[in-house]
């Protein structure tokens, strides 16, 4: 008899939305746009249901053909997804919230999405151009509109149905207490850069005191140096479980209570993502307790601009 691990099935209610978020994410942020229809098919083979898009990765219809490839041939049904995009940063103000929503649903070929994130805190110029620059090549922020401005249209997108739930990206502890104070719909989900060197514990505190999904990207630490999948402890608990450093991460990261996004186009590397397994306690302590490195790779929460912080060896 095979014992069937139940974690990669794992669903965090929506306490500030409906329906429940699977904790196992598949990411769609992919340097080279054309592996999009292909990657998102395989992940959907290998079982995943929750898809994070953003309109600032560009290739939101590309997700959307492989979307609707899978629900017209029957072999998932809508509600079994939960998809998950967000406002970019040059959109803030509150009438062109709606208006993105909208470009976002056509692109991803669907009628509503589960969550909507606002992706920074950080308002841009608001314009077609998604990355305004001055003529010394700083960002040109917009002054013009408050974080709370912009929530209160993505409350409104919430009370229309034509989103399940609503939250922010890519934000400090600082802020997001500030946003929780004032919101009236507070937010079902925070996405930030979480992994066994950046584990947020007293962001996850809030989040959890407050009834919000901590949603981690990065969870493998994007193969920057200091490597995660390179770390000592990681790599004994998964010799010892005879798991790959990888899913080592992975589980860790639902076991303490937080949901993940990972990205491949390698189908061996997308099925491994998914195939995750509870650990036994000791690795849980471990893990916590023995891992000093504590680094970001990415420094959009300071600027606004995604990216990851290019270092040497």
């Amino acid at each position: 008899m095979t014992y069937y691990d139940t974690l990669r099935d794992t669903r965090f209610p929506l306490a500030h939305g409906t329906g429940e978020m699977p904790a196992v994410g598949f990411g769609t942020l992919f340097r080279d746009l054309s592996v999009t229809t292909q990657a998102v098919k395989a992940a959907l083979e290998a079982g995943f249901r929750h898809f994070d898009c953003a309109e600032r990765y560009r290739n939101e219809e590309q997700v959307g053909i492989a979307l609707q490839e899978v629900l017209q041939a029957g072999q998932v049904r809508r509600e079994e997804l939960f998809i998950t995009t967000k406002l970019w940063n040059t959109n803030h103000r509150p009438e062109r919230v709606e208006p993105a929503l909208a470009a976002s649903c056509r692109r991803l070929q669907v009628d509503y999405i589960d969550c909507y994130l606002i992706h920074t805190p950080f308002a841009f110029q608001p314009g077609d151009d998604q990355d305004p620059r001055d003529e010394q090549g700083r960002v040109i922020y917009d002054s013009g509109v408050t974080l709370i401005e912009t929530w209160r249209a993505l409350e409104r997108l919430v009370d229309e149905g034509r989103c399940k739930s609503i939250g922010v990206s890519d934000i400090t502890l600082e802020a997001l207490k500030a946003l929780v104070a004032v919101a009236r719909i507070k937010p079902a989900v925070v996405q930030v850069e979480s992994h066994p060197y950046l584990p947020e514990w007293e962001l996850l505190e809030f989040c959890q005191q407050h009834g919000i999904i901590l949603l981690a990207f990065a969870p493998l630490g994007h193969g920057m140096e200091p490597n995660v999948l390179e770390e000592p402890v990681i790599t004994g608990i998964a010799q010892r479980l005879q798991k790959t450093p990888a899913q080592v991460a992975l589980a860790w990261s639902v076991q303490r209570g937080t949901a993940f996004l990972t990205t491949s186009a390698t189908p061996a590397h997308i099925q491994e993502n998914f195939d995750i397994s509870t650990l036994p306690h000791r690795a849980m302590a471990e893990i916590r307790e023995e891992i000093q490195t504590r680094i970001r790779f990415n420094s959009v929460v300071e600027t606004g601009v995604p990216g990851f912080i290019p270092r040497k060896k």
